[in-house]
Order: structure tokens, then C-alpha cells, then sequence
């Protein structure tokens, strides 16, 4: 019999478009992150982790899976496709023996897939296709049904009138405990009460914001609106204007306008980072946080304004370097408030979505398939750094930006297969990408256009002929042949 005491209990934070520098503990100057920052100190600090695909679908196919974006079939967003995938994460860990359960967002198709878990919580933010189709958008919502049964039948999630792509702002106008981020930390810590006690248990909390609406609540507001702002990072390669695009609010050109919503955004961390200390709280009074495993990251970035670009699917860092912070259980570790024992330790390996699969089954106890992309970042995590990959391969298309790059955490490369643009920066002297060193560096852009050339050749698309990148092939969201939405 599996208890409390015999096997690592699993705490999944799964946050949407949380930029990787989004944290005190990166250094930045505004955001204020405590409880991220005590977490980190007990833990390790991963510095370059990535969404090899960043934006939603893709990326939680791969956290879902263990695939990468060309096993996956995910090279892009596409909300219109069936999910079919033999092998999950959450699958695993309940044949070996787990009580799983999921809080907020999955963001799958059907939205109430459920991937393995035994039970989700549902909450995926306002979903455009299935609010136009439903009469009843509890059908494939949990909160709002919840909204409801406190306010009225009126009541509704979008009620503060900002959209959930846009960059207009608002504080939240109901109490701040009903605020969805507020209803995820709930409805997790009441999980702990009526889990299964003879099993280990594995809780993926995935909070929908960061991600727009930005609607943070009042009190979390008014800590940044007399903070001094720094300026949107800002390349030399950057596009001259902003752009123009949003399903279902405006993209604020006027700078308080978008100084206001940048705030916003700061603010909805802060919102998350404290309601992040409920849980740790409610796994402290439940005496499970001692042999509870957490990682905390999140599904992509958020480029908020940054080179004149907005929301994900960028190459950029802003929209694909992820926070990432692993807690491994530890007995006689410090406990709120008390003295942190042992400095922040740091991992600068390059590591991706791709790896969270098989280090909840290394956690668990249990082999990884065979047929999965990741590894385990738990060797990471003890100094063994041999063998770890050398580079990671990513892409998104985006139209007239769709675009492919590759990483080491050192350099950066990146190619736009629609126009045939390169550029490379060098992150250990620029970690914000200001300067685009192609043409100064061409022995570098030929080394690692090389290195993309072998990552695409025999693609579908037909972006490598005769050994030479080409470009304009027509695109799609999603690859046929990659035997896409089941295991390959």
C-alpha cells in the first residue's frame, strides 16, 4: 500500500504566459514574486528552459506527451483538431499507482478530455469557438457554473468587459476569492482533503493567467501603479511599429495605455505568487509537503511590447524561455518563514517542455516510454551534465512570421521561413536581444543555418531542397505526417 511516507507526492504549477524574467529572484526590477523566490531558494533554479513552440496548444501537446512539436503534430496553434494521444503524462502516473487530478486549464480537444487524469477541474479561460456554439459553456467550464451559483445566473467571467487577447486593462470587480486564480488555489487545496490517502497523488494546478484578460484584483494593482516602469526592450532589428491584432479587445498604442497594462500583468504574477503560499500552506497543515516533489513553469511567454511585438509565438526570449523551478522532496526542511538551509542552486542547460514527462516518471519511480523526445531533468539536478543535449530545435508558424530557430542557451539563430530573414544573437553578452549580429557574424549564421538544414531535411513542408533552405513553402498549424494526435 502506496502512503503519505513511501512515495514522492507530485505538485504540478502550470502558469499561462509567464515570462521567464517575470521573477524577483531573475533580477527584475518590478515584479515581486516572495513565495516563487523561498521556493527557488529550496530548490533549483532551471535558467534556460523553453517552449519549443510557444503558444498554448502546442506546448501542452508536448507537456502532455513528452513529444516534440514534429511528433506532436504541433507546429503551431490549432484548437480545431481531436487529441489522440496513447501515451499522457497524467496516464502514466496513474497506472503507477497515483491519485491524478488537474485544476484549471488543459486547453485540450474535446475540452474535457481528459488525458489520463482521473479527474479535471475545468477551467481553459474564455474559449471563442465553444462560447459562439454553447448554450450551456458549462459543458466545457467548471468556474463559471461556481461564478454563478455565488452571484447570480448573470454572472459571467468576462463581466470586468476586457478580452482575453488583448491589452486593455481593468482590476477585477467581484471579491478577489472568486477571481479565477483565486478558485484554482481553492479548488487544489480542497483537493487534498478528499484525495485518496493510500495513494501518492500527482495535482497539476494551471492557472490560466498571466494570459489576458489582464484583471488582476485591486489590491494587487495599486502596488505597481507608482512603481517606475523601464522601457520595452527594444533591438536594433526590431520592427518599426506595433501590431494591430486581437480577437476581442484593443492593443493600447498611447505608452500609459500600455504602461497600464504591462502593469496589469505584473500584478497578475503577484496575484498567482501569493495564492502559490495558500497551497504551500495547505501542504504544510496536510503533512505532505516534506515528501512533495514541485515545478513550478509555465506554458510559454508573453512579449508584452518588447521589440514592438505582443503575446507568443515569437523566437524571442520574451515569448519562448520559460520560468522553471524544481523543489525535490526534502524531510527537515525549512518551513514558512523559518531560515532557508542551502542557497539557490542553478541548472544553465538547455532543457524544454519536452523533459517534464519523464522527470514526473524518474519522480515517480517508474521508466519513461521509449518512444518519447525528453529525458529526465533530475541528473540535471545532481550536476550530471554529460550527455544533455546540445541544442534545442523550435518554430511556430505565424503567417508572414512563421519562424524556426535553434538554441544553446549561448547563442541564438533564427531563420523566418516565409521571408528568409536570419538573425543570431549572442545571449551570454546580450541576454535581451538587442543585437542582431548576422551580418557581423557570418561563419556563426553559416554554422548554425547548417544545424538547421539536418533538423529540417525530408520535413513535409519542403523548407530544404538540394541541401539550401527554401523559402515560402506553403505552412500549415499541424503536420500529417508526423502520425499527428496519437503515438507514433
Amino acid at each position: 500500500m502506496a502512503t503519505d511516507n513511501a512515495q514522492t507526492n507530485i505538485l504540478f504549477i502550470c502558469v499561462d504566459q509567464w515570462r521567464a524574467d517575470a521573477l524577483s529572484l531573475a533580477g527584475h526590477c518590478v515584479v515581486e514574486t516572495p513565495h516563487l523566490d523561498r521556493l527557488a531558494q529550496e530548490g533549483i533554479n532551471f535558467t534556460q528552459a523553453y517552449a519549443a513552440t510557444p503558444t498554448c496548444v502546442p506546448a501542452r501537446a508536448t507537456i502532455f506527451t513528452g513529444l516534440n512539436q514534429r511528433h506532436t503534430g504541433f507546429v503551431g496553434y490549432n484548437d480545431r483538431v481531436d487529441w489522440r494521444y496513447d501515451k499522457t503524462m497524467p496516464g502514466l502516473l496513474a497506472e503507477a499507482g497515483y491519485h491524478t487530478q488537474c485544476v484549471g486549464k488543459m486547453h485540450t480537444q474535446p475540452s474535457r478530455n481528459l488525458m489520463g487524469f482521473h479527474n479535471v477541474i475545468l477551467h481553459d479561460g474564455y474559449l471563442h469557438r465553444e462560447r459562439a456554439k454553447r448554450d450551456d459553456y458549462g459543458l466545457v467550464d467548471d468556474y463559471t457554473p461556481w461564478l454563478r451559483e455565488r452571484l447570480g445566473p448573470q454572472a459571467d467571467y468576462i463581466d470586468t468587459g476586457v478580452g482575453c487577447n488583448g491589452y486593455a486593462a481593468r482590476p477585477w470587480l467581484y471579491d478577489e476569492m472568486l477571481h479565477p486564480t483565486s478558485w484554482v488555489t481553492t479548488m487544489s487545496i480542497d483537493f487534498l482533503r478528499r484525495r485518496d490517502p493510500t495513494k501518492p497523488f500527482f495535482l497539476m494546478m494551471s492557472y490560466h493567467r498571466p494570459h489576458p484578460p489582464l484583471d488582476p484584483p485591486q489590491s494587487f494593482l495599486d502596488r505597481y501603479l507608482t512603481k517606475e516602469l523601464p522601457d520595452p526592450i527594444m533591438g536594433d532589428w526590431a520592427p518599426t511599429g506595433l501590431p494591430v491584432r486581437g480577437l476581442d479587445s484593443p492593443v493600447p498604442m498611447d505608452p500609459a495605455q500600455r504602461d497600464y497594462a504591462r502593469r496589469a500583468y505584473y500584478a497578475q504574477i503577484s496575484h498567482i505568487d501569493y495564492n502559490l503560499n495558500r497551497m504551500f500552506q495547505a501542504l504544510y497543515e496536510n503533512n505532505v509537503l516534506d515528501n512533495t516533489a514541485i515545478i513550478f513553469t509555465a506554458d510559454h511567454g508573453e512579449m508584452l511590447y518588447d521589440h514592438n511585438h505582443l503575446a507568443k509565438g515569437y523566437p524571442f526570449d520574451s515569448s519562448a524561455r520559460l520560468p522553471f523551478i524544481l523543489r525535490l522532496p526534502r524531510v527537515g526542511h525549512a518551513h514558512q518563514g523559518g531560515r532557508v538551509d542551502a542557497p539557490m542552486k542553478q541548472v544553465d542547460q538547455v532543457i524544454e517542455l519536452r523533459d517534464l514527462l519523464p522527470t514526473f516518471c524518474d519522480l515517480a519511480g517508474r521508466d519513461a516510454p521509449d518512444h518519447i523526445d525528453g529525458r529526465s531533468i533530475l541528473p540535471l539536478a545532481r550536476g550530471e551534465t554529460n550527455g544533455w543535449r546540445d541544442y534545442l530545435h523550435g518554430e511556430h508558424f505565424l503567417q508572414e512570421d512563421s519562424n524556426q530557430w535553434l538554441t544553446d542557451g549561448k547563442e541564438k539563430y533564427i531563420w523566418y521561413s516565409q521571408t528568409g530573414r536570419e538573425l543570431l544573437f549572442d545571449l551570454e553578452d546580450d541576454p535581451t536581444e538587442l543585437r542582431d549580429l548576422a551580418a557581423a557574424r557570418p561563419q556563426r549564421v553559416r554554422f548554425w543555418r547548417e544545424r538547421l538544414i539536418a533538423e529540417l531535411d525530408g520535413r513535409e513542408e519542403g523548407f530544404v531542397h538540394n541541401g539550401t533552405l527554401v523559402i515560402r513553402r506553403p505552412q500549415s498549424p499541424t503536420l500529417v505526417a508526423a502520425g499527428r494526435y496519437r503515438e507514433r
